[in-house]
C-alpha cells in the first residue's frame, strides 16, 4: 500500500489532513503532510519531504501538491521516480478517493484514480449550459 504525501502552502496541507481524519479516521498511518511556509524553496521542500519519506518503512509513495510549478510542486516533483508518483491540483475530492483506494491498489492505479476524484469532484448547480 503506498504511503500518501500531501505537499502544499500552509496551512493547506495539515488542513487536508484534518479533513481526510475526520471522514477516514483511521488514516493516519498512511498520510503524512508537509506545510510548506513562506520563503521556503525547493531545495527545502525536497530536504523535508525526504526526511519524512525516510522515517517509513514504506517504499511507495503518492505525493500530492496544491499548485503546479509553484514551490511545493517544484520541490515534489524532485522526488518522482519509480516509486514516487506525483500529482498536483490536490482537493477533498482527490485526497478523498485516493483514501478510499490505499489499501487496494498498486501506485499507478492510485494516482489515476486520485485524478479521477479531482475530474468528477467539479460539479456545475445547475449545470452549465453546453459549448456552442
Amino acid at each position: 500500500m503506498p504511503h500518501l504525501l500531501v505537499i502544499a502552502h500552509a496551512p493547506l496541507a495539515s488542513a487536508l489532513r484534518q479533513v481526510a481524519e475526520h471522514t477516514f479516521p483511521d488514516c493516519a498511518p498512511t498520510l503524512s503532510v508537509l506545510d510548506v511556509q513562506p520563503g521556503m524553496c525547493a531545495d527545502d521542500v525536497e530536504a523535508a519531504a525526504r526526511a519524512l519519506m525516510a522515517g517509513s518503512a514504506q517504499p511507495e509513495w503518492l505525493v500530492l501538491t496544491d499548485v503546479f510549478g509553484a514551490t511545493p510542486c517544484n520541490g515534489a516533483q524532485r522526488l518522482a521516480g519509480d516509486q514516487v508518483q506525483v500529482l498536483s491540483g490536490v482537493s477533498v475530492p482527490m485526497l478523498w478517493r485516493t483514501l478510499c483506494y490505499a489499501s487496494q491498489k498498486p501506485l499507478t492505479e492510485l494516482a489515476r484514480r486520485a485524478m479521477q476524484g479531482a475530474v468528477t469532484g467539479i460539479v456545475a448547480t445547475p449545470p452549465l449550459p453546453p459549448d456552442e
